[in-house]
């Protein structure tokens, strides 16, 4: 099992992520993921999925359902290609998106981007470092992500920030 505490600028409370990749073949994995919000001792959100690699397309498919405790049960679909730009693929270029629709069908949430990605294996010495650079397609919002090791750093261009400790 995979957990995290993650912080975000506009919110009052650390929150605890686990998630859990269960394999099914190959290329196919049932992920359950969860939220508990420590300000309030409860769950946030809840999500389950199957997802799917495609190894020859270098992409994956996504179909789940998703519980959050504001916009209630919704349906999800996403999907993400990556493009190495790099033959050692330390470098890479990614389209990703994802839909949500509410229990009726009649509500539709759409999220997409694109992003490059640089891996720095040894920065420094047992330091690896991660650095994004993406635009979001649907708000039009330019963001940057900086990981280092068990650290994550998420920023936006209207002032939204995040910040993650894998443990």
């Amino acid at each position: 099992m995979e957990t995290s505490l993650r912080y975000r600028g506009d919110s009052k409370a650390l929150r605890i992520h686990a998630k859990e990749k269960v394999p099914i073949d190959s290329n196919t994995f049932f992920q359950v993921h969860g939220e508990l919000d420590t300000r309030v001792g409860q769950a946030s959100s809840l999500s389950a999925q199957i997802r799917h690699f495609y190894p020859s397309l270098s992409a994956t498919l996504g179909v789940g359902l998703r519980y959050d405790k504001h916009e209630k049960l919704r349906y999800t679909v996403r999907a993400k290609k990556t493009f190495p730009v790099t033959v050692d693929k330390l470098f890479d270029f990614k389209i990703k998106g994802r839909c949500d629709v509410d229990q009726n069908f009649k509500e539709r949430k759409s999220s997409g981007a694109a992003e490059f990605s640089w891996n720095i294996f040894n920065f420094q010495k047992d330091q690896d470092v991660r650095l994004r650079l993406g635009y979001e397609v649907f708000e039009q919002v330019p963001y940057v992500q900086l990981r280092e090791n068990n650290w994550t750093f998420n920023a936006d261009y209207k002032g939204r920030w995040s910040v993650r400790f894998d443990l």
